[in-house]
């Protein structure tokens, strides 16, 4: 790389990333500086991602990115429409090879069913899954200062935490869906950002299977530098494996000040970081204690794994109390409850997330051991053909019914 781009780069990587926060609205920036009338922030973190990627990337000595890029190439990867709303994050190098290519990616009527069928399902999440589930949501919390007793009000709050992660999923996922399907069309193959991050048997395998390609970036761009610059700092075979614990706080304290400009999400943040360098620091722990065939062995344990998820479950759903709401809500709920009430409603989340996890799973594996010309029945064409009909049939009754509007995307501000 030329000197005068090195010399570039730190004041470019500090304007883009002022601009964002400006862009945002940051909370601690005046409110006089704002633009408030010209602008929406539609897609602008995932703008903000790809500009922050090319910007880092042209700097390294072993980056993957071509010489020239041309103003159309930047403005398409930077401003890309399927995209821009909910993601994926796709790095340049990748999406490149697709728009880019001599010969764009094969469409045959098998590509274009498999598309289809996932637009559908996307559909179902959004419109059916996600509606339900925001208006039982919606209706506890209206019902949970109602003067009730004390086990209706712990059912409740049961409900207004536990249901929300499983709404954000269908939400975020569906949309997403219904992107990578439409991409698909369009010839392009976008990355996924989700993975069954409900059936992780730990807060680091949720976070690299919930909104993938965010904590892929992250871990790209701040957590291995930072634990590069660690291991360089302390060369200490002794402690190299706590080296870990810091660098995970930092980068996912980060995601959790990109989901949002106030205090909630600096919080939010901080639970985030506590939940991946406390998990980091557990398993290293475990490891000098037991020994790594003997924790190995536990971590194969079914009922160490049903704990484990529950568990999971339990810190993904008390985070995302700081996602949704705001401190007025979240002291509105405190008041709604007594001390006692508060914490048995997160035990009984724990056990039932724990139990309802654990029978998924078995269920899921008893379902995919039937067997149809030597693969699981459920992932036949005749299968997915009607499930997929049914999924239509389910959808347009729904909206029908309810005759109201699907959620509105989660993320489409960010």
């Amino acid at each position: 790389m030329q000197a005068g781009a090195t010399r570039l780069f730190v004041p470019l990587l500090i304007v883009a990333i002022a601009a964002f926060m400006w862009l945002k609205k940051y909370a601690f920036i005046p409110s006089s500086l704002f633009l408030h009338p010209f602008y929406v922030t539609l897609g602008l973190s995932y703008i903000f991602f790809r500009v922050l990627h090319l910007i880092i990337d042209a700097r390294s000595s072993d980056t993957t990115l071509p010489q020239n890029i041309s103003l159309v190439s930047y403005l398409n990867y930077t401003l890309n429409f399927t995209t821009l709303v909910s993601g994926p994050i796709q790095r340049y190098n990748r999406f490149a090879s697709m728009q880019l290519a001599p010969e764009r990616l094969p469409l045959d009527i098998v590509i274009a069913a498999e598309a289809l069928e996932r637009i559908i399902v996307g559909f179902f999440k959004v419109n059916v899954l996600s509606l339900l589930l925001l208006m039982i949501q919606t209706r506890s919390l209206d019902l949970i200062a109602a003067n009730r007793t004390s086990h209706e009000r712990i059912f409740t709050a049961i409900a207004i935490a536990a249901l929300y992660p499983f709404y954000i999923y269908c939400n975020f996922s569906g949309y997403i869906d219904i992107v990578i399907g439409i991409a698909r069309f369009l010839r392009m193959k976008l990355p996924e950002n989700f993975n069954r991050p409900f059936s992780s048997e730990n807060y680091l395998i949720f976070w690299s299977r919930w909104h993938i390609t965010l904590s892929t970036w992250l871990q790209i761009y701040v957590y291995a530098p930072l634990m590069l610059a660690s291991l360089r700092r302390w060369p200490s075979p002794a402690i190299e494996p706590f080296l870990n614990v810091f660098p995970y706080f930092v980068t996912f304290f980060l995601v959790g000040l990109w989901h949002g400009q106030t205090s909630m999400f600096i919080f939010f943040g901080v639970l985030l970081g506590l939940g991946m360098s406390l998990t980091k620091l557990f398993q290293v722990l475990m490891t000098r204690w037991l020994g790594s065939q003997r924790y190995l062995a536990l971590n194969g344990n079914w009922f160490y794994n049903t704990a484990a998820r529950g568990l999971t479950f339990t810190w993904s759903t008390f985070t995302m109390l700081w996602f949704w709401s705001n401190w007025t809500q979240l002291r509105f709920l405190a008041t709604s409850l007594t001390s006692g009430e508060i914490a048995l409603t997160w035990i009984l989340v724990f056990l039932g997330s724990s139990v309802a996890l654990a029978s998924w799973e078995e269920i899921r594996l008893w379902l995919l051991s039937f067997q149809f010309q030597n693969q699981p029945a459920l992932s036949s064409r005749y299968v997915r053909t009607v499930w997929g009909t049914a999924l239509v049939i389910i959808s347009i009754a729904t909206i029908m019914l309810l005759n109201a509007p699907p959620p509105d995307i989660v993320y489409k501000t960010f």
